[in-house]
């Protein structure tokens, strides 16, 4: 495979195994693990990539609902392969709900239930989970809680063929995850998902969850935003319509013809899972895509906009900063907004994480170009969006001293306190897996059990940058080793950046429902390779 210099896996077994003694000694390997770009492990495209911002920016659509009635919304979104043109003159396969990259955006009313049906006509399974949603179990996207398409068909020892139906059998997942045939649930070629959103508004995402093969269904284009409103935040005079844009950022790698590359041990997702050794750390690609363009440029009015920013990258890490300089102004974090808005000269998000920002665009005058950067990426990976100021404008909105009624969890709400470690981990014969406390991936194991309605501290420490992913919790960053959080990690998350041997306390408050979920590291490499673990609220 061509490309830049690759990390073998004893060269990464190395240097993860070396975290330790570089973190005591204050070397520089914590630097490399943050970034990754200098270890030179990037996938790379082999086709002829734009020129930075001669592309527009695309918004997502909004889905309409197929009906409103009795107080739910419902909807019906298909999976399905289109072709689409990402780099100019090339045509692309994506695998998209509606056939697009982004999917289109659902807007939800919090309070007011939605139902999305979801039709699989691709030709594996998937499950749809939402990110941040507080959710009913049956509705979370459990990974192995599947849609198959028509004539899907898989056998005992996790092969698959194309005929017949049934036969969802016992399963040797990458990682040593093991499964009996009864950890299936199987829905045939459809699955009606209900989201009651039971939750203050906020800029939720969906995307595919499906086991051993998340990483490279979402690198294929399965993701899409879910936004939640409600009176408190229609009610603030933050920028609207036109001026109220989400922004999808991730990276990709494309082959010749314009196909998107990664490095799937069985690139037909219906074998054997998991990736080539030199990307099990994460898959990095050489584009940025912004709402699955490359490189793009927006034209702006000389005004206040609010972008609604997701890392829906597999696994690299932005730190967003404006050029020529200028304040970005977060206003909301994973699952909501803020108590008041944060001044910020960057804002760092981990995959899966989303940050609300407002940039006021009256500071250049007509005609200034504003470039939206990545500090931790390196050459072309250091551009993400340029905004091109283009004429003065009316402007109502502001964004105002207070946002949001937000409670801080304090010390006397805590019912539990538990440990959580994420570590690269030896299985014997040589073999080393990702695992959470020294555990793989079971459907079998619950590693805590809290009470609905309770608040636990829950402590992640890790070897390397784990991005922890709660499902149905939200949580409010406490400390980073002992010291507050960051300034853009305030508010209601559900996804928080575990750096090098560190150990960061959140408090989560579990919410909603009864049963099982789970958390998880979201670089989805990871995920894909058994970092998962299983809660049971009770």
């Amino acid at each position: 495979m061509s490309g830049k210099r690759r990390l073998s896996r004893r060269g990464f077994l190395a240097v993860t195994g070396g975290a330790a003694a570089a973190a005591a000694g204050g070397g520089t390997l914590a630097a490399v693990l943050a970034g990754r770009e200098e270890s030179g492990d990037l996938l790379s495209s082999r086709a002829r990539l734009p020129r930075p911002f001669t592309t527009a920016l695309p918004v997502p659509a909004v889905a309409r609902p197929v009906s409103r009635a009795g107080g739910v919304d419902r909807y019906e979104i298909v999976q399905r392969a289109a072709d689409v043109e990402i780099l100019p003159g090339l045509r692309t396969q994506v695998w998209g709900y509606d056939g697009q990259f982004p999917g289109p955006t659902i807007v939800g009313r919090s309070g007011r239930g939605t139902l999305v049906t979801v039709r699989n006509e691709l030709p594996v399974p998937t499950s749809t989970h939402l990110h941040g949603g507080v959710t009913p179990p049956g509705s979370d996207g459990y990974p192995t809680d599947i849609v198959v398409p028509d004539g899907w068909r898989q056998d005992t020892h996790g092969r698959s063929s194309g005929s017949g139906h049934g036969g969802h059998g016992g399963h040797g997942g990458h990682g040593g995850m093991k499964m009996s045939a009864d950890a299936w649930t199987v829905s045939e070629q459809a699955k009606e998902y209900d989201y009651p959103l039971d939750q203050q508004a906020a800029t939720l995402w969906y995307h595919d969850h499906r086991m051993d093969f998340s990483a490279p269904q979402v690198w294929r284009g399965l993701a899409g935003f879910f936004l939640v409103r409600d009176d408190e935040e229609q009610n603030l005079p933050l920028p609207e319509g036109d001026r109220d844009i989400p922004l999808m950022i991730c990276d990709r790698a494309f082959e010749e013809d314009g196909s998107f590359r990664y490095p799937s041990l069985d690139p037909s997702l219906k074998g054997r899972p998991g990736v080539e050794e030199p990307y099990m750390g994460g898959v990095m690609g050489d584009v940025t895509l912004v709402n699955g363009a490359p490189w793009p440029e927006l034209e702006v009015d000389a005004v206040r906009y609010r972008f609604r920013v997701l890392n829906a990258s597999n696994a690299r890490r932005y730190r967003l900063k404006l050029e020529p300089g200028g304040p970005l102004t977060q206003v909301g974090s994973d699952s909501g907004l803020l108590a008041g808005p944060a001044d910020l000269q960057a804002v760092t998000l981990a995959p899966a994480e989303r940050a609300e920002i407002v940039i006021d665009f009256s500071r250049w005058k007509p005609g200034t170009a504003v470039t939206l950067v990545n500090t931790l990426g390196k050459g072309g990976m250091r551009d993400v969006i340029r905004f091109r100021v283009a004429r003065r404008a009316r402007d109502s909105s502001h964004v105002p001293a207070r946002l949001a009624d937000i409670r801080p969890l304090a010390r006397t709400d805590v019912a539990a306190t538990r440990w959580f470690d994420f570590r690269l981990t030896s299985a014997g014969g040589g073999a080393k897996v990702w695992t959470i406390n020294g555990y793989p991936f079971s459907v079998d194991r619950y590693l805590a059990s809290p009470r609905l309605g309770s608040v636990e501290r829950w402590r992640l420490t890790s070897d390397v940058h784990h991005p922890v992913h709660l499902h149905l919790a939200h949580f409010q960053v406490e400390a980073r080793n002992g010291r507050p959080p960051a300034a853009h990690e305030r508010g209601w998350k559900d996804t928080v950046d575990v750096r090098p041997y560190e150990t960061v306390d959140v408090l989560a408050r579990f919410h909603g429902y009864r049963g099982r979920y789970m958390f998880h590291c979201h670089n989805l490499e990871h995920e894909d390779m058994a970092m998962m673990a299983n809660f049971r609220v009770v």
